[in-house]
């Protein structure tokens, strides 16, 4: 028996159960973004300023970041589960610990810290091990596997905006922490690879021919390869600049919201809730239409609205409506970053090691997360407005559009040359 017959003859999960669990684990990671509605209770609770409460933040998603290459290396060796069901576990402890907070240093630790590093543990399993059950799909299915991410404030938002009222800020800590730590768990059970050589039943991967637009290589890279490549870096590049843009927005949108165009604190919830939907649908819809236009002109394409947003509309909104269009906006070209670049490492760099060399693209997303909040929240307590942190970010999303013409460029080389050249 051949090795396609062995591997067809398997009893393997319903590949589709995977992506739903994977999505039940990226709602509750989601939760992160739904961080601005908890800064203001706890600089009223503890007289903290604008940028102490909202470094935890930015604390948080450094360590995610910085535990997604960690656990993308582990995940290669184990498997996604073990490595899921560890994630669960630091989220939930992270924001249990977070409800004794007392100091600055201790929410730092327990919610940055802790839960950061969950975060970056639970949040590579899905995504990796999707892909790897999809490669007919990769940037729809990518755009599934962090669909929830993106949504998730649009659960907890609300949810956190409510037990707050009702409980107060740390308890709403609490609360959640027990959620996160039986659904992200409970949910890692289901995730596995496929079995080597598994591919879809009448699917065959595309050879690196002539299709500029979803090229897959069949060679796989390592870290120490994929770094020494130009693309790599030009990539890391683009994904810190979307990046940055969207969670400047989103770790302020309900200050914006409140100070800007003077929504109450349950409008500006509301106003989060909706920006969590265009941020998860814009997962979904740039992963579509990457694999129909390609994932270079949809980078494109994001940056322009991306410009559009934060030169034109953001800095001029003056009522619930022209916040929400501009919000919006720019989290449906933020999600899409979260869905492309996981597909583009694996088109660019293969799949064999995409745990740890997906990890490796994300540091983008870590440096982004300083950059973003922090300027933002420094231009705020300076200017005492946020109108020129959005002008630099429409100027830098300019940067990505040039950037992209330079990938485009690169392209053709690798088309004309050959699949593994140090470009």
């Amino acid at each position: 028996m051949g090795k396609a017959q062995e591997v067809s003859s398997m009893k393997l999960p319903n590949r589709w159960l995977i992506v739903v669990a994977g999505i039940i684990i990226q709602l509750c990671l989601g939760t992160l973004y739904a961080y601005s509605v908890f800064r203001n209770p706890l600089m009223e609770k503890f007289g903290w300023t604008i940028t102490e409460a909202s470094l935890a933040f930015t604390i948080c998603l450094v360590f995610f970041t910085i535990a997604m290459v960690f656990a993308g290396l582990w995940q290669d060796k184990v498997g996604p589960r073990l490595v899921g069901t560890v994630g669960g576990i630091l989220l939930g402890a992270g924001c249990l610990l977070a409800s004794r907070t007392n100091s600055l240093n201790m929410l730092y630790i327990s919610y940055g810290v802790i839960a950061g590093t969950g975060v970056g543990f639970a949040y590579v399993t899905p995504i990796a091990t999707i892909v790897k059950w999809f490669p007919d799909k990769r940037g729809l299915m990518t755009g599934f596997a962090v669909f929830g991410f993106g949504a998730g404030s649009l659960v907890f938002a609300p949810l956190a905006t409510k037990l707050i009222i009702k409980y107060g800020v740390l308890n709403a800590f609490a609360i959640l922490g027990v959620i996160f730590l039986v659904a992200v768990a409970g949910s890692a059970q289901l995730l596995r690879n496929p079995p080597p050589g598994w591919k879809p039943e009448g699917w065959n991967p595309p050879q690196a021919t002539g299709n500029a637009n979803t090229t897959t290589f069949i060679e796989d890279y390592s870290p120490g390869e994929m770094l020494r490549t130009l693309r790599f870096w030009i990539t890391w590049i683009m994904y810190f600049l979307g990046a940055s843009a969207g969670l400047m927005i989103i770790s302020q949108a309900a200050p914006m919201a409140e100070e800007m165009v003077g929504l109450s604190k349950e409008a500006a919830a509301a106003a989060v809730g909706v920006l969590a939907i265009f941020n998860g649908l814009g997962r979904l819809f740039w992963g579509a239409a990457s694999d129909k236009i390609g994932r270079n002109f949809s980078l494109f394409l994001m940056f322009s609205v991306y410009t559009v947003a934060l030169f034109f509309i953001l800095p001029h909104a003056a009522s619930y409506t022209s916040y929400v269009v501009g919000i919006c906006a720019a989290a449906l070209s933020f999600g899409g970053y979260l869905a492309l670049m996981p597909a583009i490492t694996a088109d660019y760099f293969g799949t064999r090691n995409l745990g740890i060399n997906y990890g490796w693209m994300f540091t983008a997303y870590g440096a982004a997360a300083i950059f973003g909040p922090l300027l933002i929240a420094r231009i705020k307590e300076a200017s005492g407005g946020y109108s020129q942190a959005l002008y630099i970010l429409a100027a830098l999303s300019l940067v990505g559009i040039g950037l992209t013409a330079i990938n485009k460029i690169i392209q053709n080389r690798i088309l004309q040359h050959g699949i593994k050249i140090n470009t």
